[in-house]
Formats: C-alpha cells, structure tokens, sequence
C-alpha cells in the first residue's frame, strides 16, 4: 500500500474556530481564506468556478499589499479529516519543492470540523519562516530557485483520505534537503517587465511552529482545488480586474454644506 507521510500542524488546530477580519470565499465544505496578520481586509474578486475532471476549482484574484505578512487559513467543515498540499508561487510550502499539487507531495492534515493557520516556509519539525507581500525578484521562489514560473499564486489542493484514520503515531520529522535551484530555468528568462510589476511571496522571520508526521494514504485526485492570484493594486487597474478610475459624483451623497442664495436675493 503506498502512503504519504502528512504533517500535521499541533498547538493551531481548534474546533472553535476564532473570528478574523477578512474577505472570504468559500468552496463547499473547505473554506480557504488569506489573513494579514495587521487585520487588514484583502480584496477578493471572483474570477472562475468550475469543475474539472471531478474536481471543483474556483480562481479568484486577490489584492495584496506590499510588506504584509499574512498567513492561510483553511478549515474543514466535512465528516472527516483531509490533506491539503499548499504551494506558494508554485513550492510547495513544507519542502521547498516545484509543486503541481499532486497526492505524492508532502502535505498538511486538517481533522473534521477544525481550522488550521499556515504562516510560513516550513524550515524544521518546529519553525516556519513567515510569508510577506513582497516584489518577485525578492520572493524565496526566485531568490532561491530561479523560479517565476508560478509566480504570483496561493494554490491549496484538498485530498480526502482513501481508508479510515489510523491512529496518530509520533515519528520523528526527518528533514528533506530542498531541491538544489535549477542552473537556468525556463521561469529564469522572464521579462524584465513582467517581473518589476509581480508580486512575490518572501522569506521572512522566523517562527514557532511545531509538528508531528501522521500516515495518510490521499485518493489520487483532488476533491477541490483553489488558486489565488494575488497583485499589486496598480496591476489589478492596469488589468481591469477591479474598477480604479475617478468616482463620478453623486447627487444625493456630495452635496454642498449649505443651502445657495437664490439668484438676485438681496440680503435685507
């Protein structure tokens, strides 16, 4: 029987699922949300629903903002307890590796009915280190492996598990080397352009994160998938994607503070 070894996320996962201020969207019974840690709302605009080979794909794109941390949030509202890959500009958020969100890749466990946080790189059995809105040429994607060619993205994949749970066995994490950078990558020989008005995730401080390797054998499609395209707001003009030119006026919200002399009135 093949397995993947899944890494679950101690000390962040809760039943009681705590308020955050943020826009959302959500696909069914998993519900995928970007928070800053500022409190900031992001603004989300809708871009396509639909479903693929017996997967359910939404897209959305999302305005992100320079310098914020932020983390993501998913939470599983189903009867049972999923893997998600997670892959930030196309690597795969616990190994560093070029991900397709594939059901061989290391993922995380989010049990039935619990929300977990996922706030950074994965650097060790106990450490993340943070995400942050940043220019793509300072992402950890392209600082460390060249690589643009996902550049821009949050991806989560939802895996449901083939058997039933086996029961929690502590193991300890070994730590995989991240793939070496490729010497020149097709990603590498993107226009100076394209990369001056991308935006990339960084690799920023570091962070308390502790987790445990559990067994789970995911079934070989996704049951849903979500993809985040974030940019800069100049982009999302520049693109159409929401609406930033100057407000017209409106009659009955702009009025004036006080009510004009009729015309020829004379004061008495």
């Amino acid at each position: 029987m093949r397995t993947v070894l899944a890494i679950i996320t101690a000390g962040i996962m809760m039943t009681a699922a705590p308020v955050y201020p943020h826009t959302g969207y959500s696909m069914g019974e998993v519900s995928v949300n970007i928070i800053s840690d500022r409190g900031s709302v992001f603004l989300v605009v809708p871009h396509k629903d639909f479903w693929n080979k017996g997967t359910h794909v939404v897209k959305n794109y999302l305005e992100a903002k320079k310098g914020d941390n932020y983390g993501i949030v998913i939470r599983n509202r189903t009867t049972e307890r999923i893997g998600v890959v997670v892959a930030v500009d196309g690597r795969n958020i616990i190994s560093g590796k070029q991900s397709d969100l594939r059901n061989t890749e290391d993922m995380y466990i989010v049990g039935s009915g619990e929300e977990a946080r996922y706030d950074g790189w994965r650097t060790s059995q106990s450490t993340v280190n943070r995400f942050f809105f940043t220019d793509s040429e300072d992402s950890y994607a392209r600082k460390t492996f060249n690589d643009s060619s996902a550049m821009g993205v949050i991806a989560v994949a939802v895996y449901r598990e083939k058997n039933r749970p086996h029961p929690l066995s502590r193991m300890k994490m070994q730590n995989s080397p991240s793939a070496a950078p490729s010497k020149k990558s097709r990603a590498g020989i993107a226009s100076e352009a394209m990369r001056d008005e991308s935006a990339g995730t960084g690799f920023g401080d570091e962070q308390y994160s502790p987790v445990t390797r559990v067994v789970f054998e995911p079934e070989s499609l996704p049951v849903q998938k979500t993809l985040v395209k974030y940019e800069w707001r100049e982009t999302l003009c520049r693109k159409g994607i929401i609406v930033c030119g100057q407000e017209t006026s409106n009659r009955l919200w702009d009025e004036g503070e006080y009510a004009p002399y009729p015309p020829g009135y004379r004061n008495r």
